[in-house]
């Protein structure tokens, strides 16, 4: 089974949000109903990166080497430099 990691964008609050599931459209569906209250005052909220892991280890640490960079600037080039 492939898992994803993906970074999701809201304009409402400028804000990004990273995480991993194994369906990103049905997870952005949960996202934008307000299913995840760390995401709720953000909708809507649009998928601005998607990347595949082989497996579920490899997506959840992929996601905490994203989320420990603390960085703004270090999403924006994961986000621009797939869009191109």
């Amino acid at each position: 089974m492939k898992y994803y990691v993906y970074i999701i964008f809201s304009q409402s609050v400028d804000r990004y949000y990273t995480g991993y599931t194994i369906d990103p459209s049905e997870r952005l569906i949960e996202h934008n109903l307000g299913a995840t209250p760390s995401t709720r005052p953000g909708r809507p909220w649009a998928l601005v990166y998607l990347e595949e892991c082989e497996n579920k280890t490899v997506a959840i640490i992929r996601e905490k080497e994203i989320k420990r960079k603390k960085s703004r600037k270090y999403i924006e080039r994961l986000v621009y430099s797939k869009k191109e």
